[in-house]
């Protein structure tokens, strides 16, 4: 399908209508919520919270003892990264530029007052991690540039930052010990940005232990951090592996090298924290798209269930009284902050958001195996239904069975919906999320074609009326899909996506240029045929569909001029499509932003669609 382009760059915002007349779907992203409250860990009533209450996504600091809320960050872009110290005295802050991910570390008191540069020595950079010690003054701060890759710095107040860590890979810091003597990274100096080995530093950067699981094996495991025990002296580091083919927890002691195996019998993926009192460990499980809690109980070995309702958990924390704080919602019921000591932690006031419906499990055969896929369809509705493919970003990641705006907006305007954990997805085991190297693209769309074609043989899609979509590896498997399978989808609809592979490997942040190699096995001219065959650019000409493109001016992640390359042969091709440009990064954190940009999409499918 070929026709005039139309391009828009900067479309009229819709008028916001009063709460009575304002449909479900936008009252969905305007209603306000909050994360899960951070808590700082020697004044547990401290907290720092995340809110859209203003209408942009803003830190808010919460006084427990005194119920006082207060908003701490006030930027156009809003702000969305930041941790108290330990003794609750300080909020950092990261001070980016209009989203693009690169800038400097800012600390404001606790009780309010002006901003000051966290580290004034260190010049910006993009964020690699930050460990914060108890004593106030010490601060262990990772760093990434694309002229010196990783650097990790050790600030005390005072005093010129000291560089204790370098190396061109990626690297992070991962956690400091409760007494600040012990310093855990994560690093790939190996040059497998998606499977990470263990270093513990002392403070003047000499090595205490390391541990790495990519030697000595065809195989090569991955390995993270997962928090020091919160004793003081205490040389026990918890950590995630992968020995078994999923996620799992062990705690490590860094000083003698002894490794206690938890070996929990839980299918998919696990996770841990500890309790403040170093006694049991707080074990995250998520499996097939749904999450639970756990209790482990290190002396005695046993685990106990962690009450919750079914859906899924999105993070949880366990507070010095021992009950648990967990973020919780479904598809079909929003998110909330509940405590297993009764009750809701944060309610915040305004409107109440709408819920949408339950979601549907689906499995389907493919090429590499079982495919899980998500369904969620208008109540009452029988097929065959315009359907919308919405396709998650990551790839390391995956759809679950938890509340999502975007999808539920699709619903109320009569599509179905499918997600689909395709092959690279987390949650099915290590072999699932590493099955997609080297055919990049390729492996997960064919994952797609198989829940495709399932959706049209059952009866539940129209194939006429077939949407694919999705935001970051969503709307570069989106460009890509409508590339290479060109007589299966009726519209693209892609969300700041990877559209011209090479440039965007050189435009990109050094850490995802450090996961492309490892995903594509090298650089774009060490391996030129695998960015060629991974790349929507190289399928455009093949293009039918009308595709519609939005992307963000200052995003690192998918940057603006490899999208730029992608339109510009659109336009030469005469093929129809749109595109929309806001000034932010990857994603918007303004909420009014966020609901023109759902509207000029279910607009753009509307206008396209057949009746």
């Amino acid at each position: 399908m070929t026709g005039a382009k139309t391009e828009s760059t900067t479309p009229s915002a819709p008028q916001t209508p009063g709460s009575a007349d304002m449909p479900d779907w936008e009252k969905r992203f305007r209603a306000p919520r909050v994360s899960l409250p951070d808590w700082a860990e020697d004044a547990p009533d401290r907290s720092l919270f995340v809110s859209n209450a203003t209408g942009t996504y803003e830190l808010y600091a919460w006084d427990r003892a005194t119920g006082e809320q207060r908003q701490a960050t006030d930027r156009p872009n809003g702000t969305t990264d930041g941790t108290l110290s330990p003794d609750g005295a300080w909020i950092w802050w990261f001070d980016d530029k209009d989203g693009d991910e690169f800038g400097v570390w800012r600390r404001q008191p606790f009780t309010g007052g002006a901003d000051e540069p966290a580290v004034p020595g260190l010049a910006p950079s993009y964020p690699a991690g930050l460990a914060l010690a108890r004593d106030g003054h010490t601060a262990v701060v990772g760093r990434s540039t694309d002229e010196e890759g990783t650097t990790i710095h050790l600030a005390r107040t005072g005093a010129d930052p000291v560089e204790i860590y370098r190396h061109r890979e990626s690297a992070g810091v991962g956690d400091l010990s409760h007494d600040g003597s012990l310093i855990a990274i994560e690093h790939t100096e190996h040059g497998d940005a998606m499977h990470a080995a263990l270093r513990v530093l002392r403070p003047d950067g000499s090595t205490v232990a390391e541990l790495d699981d990519t030697k000595g094996g065809a195989e090569e495991l991955g390995l993270e951090v997962l928090g020091f025990a919160p004793v003081d002296g205490d040389t026990r580091l918890l950590i995630g592996h992968q020995r078994r083919g999923r996620w799992e927890p062990l705690v490590w002691d860094v000083s003698t090298g002894e490794e206690a195996d938890l070996a929990l019998e839980l299918p998919g993926d696990v996770s841990a924290e500890w309790y403040p009192d170093g006694s049991g460990l707080l074990i995250a499980h998520s499996f097939e798209a749904r999450s639970e809690l756990f209790r482990y109980d290190l002396a005695s070995r046993e685990l106990t269930r962690v009450p919750t309702p079914p859906g899924t958990v999105s993070g949880a924390t366990a507070r010095p009284d021992g009950s648990v704080e967990y973020l919780w919602s479904s598809s079909a019921e929003p998110s909330v902050v509940r405590s297993t000591a009764g009750g809701v932690v944060l309610d915040p006031p305004g409107m109440k958001c709408p819920p949408s419906v339950p979601v549907e499990d689906v499995w389907v055969e493919g090429p590499g195996g079982r495919i899980h896929a998500l369904i969620q369809k208008p109540a009452g509705a029988s097929g065959p239904l315009p359907t919308v493919f919405d396709l998650h970003g990551g790839p390391t990641w995956h759809d679950s069975d938890s509340f999502a705006s975007g999808p539920a907006a699709w619903v109320d305007h009569g599509y179905a919906v499918v997600r689909v954990n395709y092959r690279g997805s987390t949650g099915y085991g290590r072999a699932w999320t590493d099955a997609l190297k080297h055919r990049v693209g390729l492996i997960e769309l064919e994952d797609v074609a198989a829940v495709r074609d399932w959706a049209v043989s059952s009866g539940l899609a129209d194939p006429d009326r077939l949407v694919l979509t999705g935001g970051s590896w969503g709307g570069y498997l989106t460009l890509l899909g409508i590339g290479t399978q060109p007589e299966a989808w009726t519209v693209g609809i892609a969300v700041v996506p990877v559209a011209d592979y090479v440039t965007a490997y050189h435009d990109e942040m050094e850490a995802l240029k450090a996961m492309d190699r490892t995903l594509l096995g090298g650089t774009p001219e060490e391996v030129p045929e695998r960015f060629e065959a991974s790349s929507p650019l190289t399928y455009v000409d093949r293009v039918k569909a009308p595709v519609y493109i939005s992307a963000g001016v200052n995003d690192p992640r998918c940057p603006i001029r490899q999208i730029d390359n992608y339109i510009h042969r659109l336009q030469s091709l005469g093929a129809t499509h749109e595109v929309y440009r806001y000034d932010a990064g990857h994603g918007s954190l303004v909420v009014d932003e966020r609901i023109k940009q759902v509207a000029l999409e279910l607009d753009f499918a509307r206008r396209h669609l057949p009746a």
